[in-house]
């Protein structure tokens, strides 16, 4: 493999047009997104100064996310998925002008700016399980995984520039300019998805589907290789997320400095962007169940060496190997749940990719919090990213079939739809 090889692949930005208008406007509405999330953060601070206040914005992003995540699943395998995502990003442009006008008229409920927040995250999470299929529906099978990984790449950017530039616009503009870059932000997106081709729900026997909410599990659960990626990915979070433990590790070993704080989370960032600057290397493999295991062994390990690391330089180079091997996990698991899933079943499963996405890491930080609420956060870093990597490699010895995965070849690719 060329060094040309290794580096991302961006077939999928120069032979698909409307991919890569997608791609554009999801980069522009999720650096938006992340400045409007640091903008809700500091609004809420203000008018409430309290931290109970501010956890409830936790409340108003997750649960929309999880209930309507999986209706929006549902819905993705009922109706034209383009339809779908036009009308639920119109949702998240009109609460972001609702976000705009509070912010102008001086708004000090916090209520009515958490409902405003819960409105645009249910939106959010009615699109997401339709968003998800675009890639497959747009590229063909042997540009998938280059174009997850550009997505993903677009997303660790605006992860570490949004918060930055909110900074920035906060205290020059304050909030009214905050949201209202959000809103710019979520008409571009929308221009991306209007001009997207129709991609109507597909039938398995030509007949309309009434399919509920479960026949996503239902399907997960009769494929071994569906079933493997998602308990590999939910042994990763819920054993290992750290997070929640960063506050306290930061105090034990570097003094409480907000700095060093902030440097845990960038260095997580930084080592998920290069790892997509450099997903050429892993994209075009076709062992992408192998692929994941191996990612998500080293992301347990890599915390637990997090967890015993001394000099400050050791501790970040430890986050950034988690943040890089998260990256290749979650780009082929992509892959992987995409190619491998019927498309008249891939709204409704992709909803529990995404449940599993959100519920897995949340849970990961309470039950970090828990142990280090029995033992020092070290050792629970510690047993946590070591009992990860083990259930991790307990799922690949049992599960054959995520282990031999391949992603199909052109050739190979009769129709995905049976």
């Amino acid at each position: 493999m060329s060094w040309r090889e290794r580096l991302v692949d961006i077939r999928p930005l120069r032979s698909g047009g409307p991919f890569r208008d997608l791609w554009i406007g999801s980069s522009l509405a999720s650096i938006g997104q992340q400045i409007a999330i640091v903008a809700v953060l500091l609004q809420v601070w203000d008018l409430t100064h309290s931290p109970l206040w501010t956890g409830a914005i936790g409340l108003a992003t997750g649960v929309p996310m999880l209930v309507l995540g999986l209706v929006g699943g549902s819905l993705a395998d009922a109706v034209d998925r383009r339809s779908l995502v036009r009308a639920t990003t119109l949702g998240q442009a009109l609460t972001a002008a609702g976000l705009v006008a509070q912010a102008a008229a001086g708004n000090r409920s916090v209520v009515l700016l958490l409902a405003l927040v819960a409105v645009q995250s249910g939106c959010a999470a009615l699109g997401a399980p339709a968003r998800r299929t675009f890639p497959v529906r747009l590229l063909p099978a042997d540009q998938v995984a280059a174009g997850l990984a550009l997505q993903n790449i677009a997303f660790q950017a605006s992860m570490l520039l949004g918060p930055a530039l909110a900074g920035v616009v906060l205290a020059r503009w304050h909030y009214p300019a905050a949201y209202t870059i959000e809103l710019l932000a979520g008409l571009a997106s929308l221009a991306a998805v209007v001009r997207l081709p129709p991609m109507p729900a597909s039938r398995a026997d030509g007949k309309p589907r009434r399919g509920p909410v479960r026949g996503g599990w239902r399907i997960s659960l009769r494929r071994p290789t569906l079933w493997g990626s998602f308990a590999v990915d939910l042994a990763a979070t819920v054993l290992a997320m750290p997070v929640a433990l960063f506050p306290l590790v930061n105090e034990l070993r570097f003094a409480g400095d907000p700095r060093t704080l902030g440097l845990f989370l960038s260095a997580i960032a930084l080592g998920g962007l290069g790892a997509g600057l450099f997903s050429g290397t892993v994209t075009r493999l076709r062992r992408s169940g192998l692929v994941q295991l191996v990612a998500a062994t080293v992301w347990g390990l890599a915390l637990a060496g997090f967890g015993m690391a001394g000099p400050i330089w050791l501790a970040l180079l430890c986050l950034a190997v988690a943040g890089a091997a998260d990256t290749v996990s979650v780009v082929t698991r992509g892959t992987l749940v995409q190619l491998e899933t019927p498309d008249h079943y891939r709204g409704r499963v992709s909803s529990v990719e995404h449940v599993i996405g959100i519920a897995g890491p949340e849970l990961g930080n309470f039950r970090g919090g828990v142990l280090a609420s029995v033992m020092p956060a070290p050792v629970a870093l510690l047993v946590g990213g070591l009992t990860a990597s083990i259930a991790v490699v307990s799922v690949g010895l049992v599960n054959r079939s995520l282990r031999d995965y391949r992603v199909p070849t052109r050739r190979e690719v009769v129709d995905l739809n049976t």
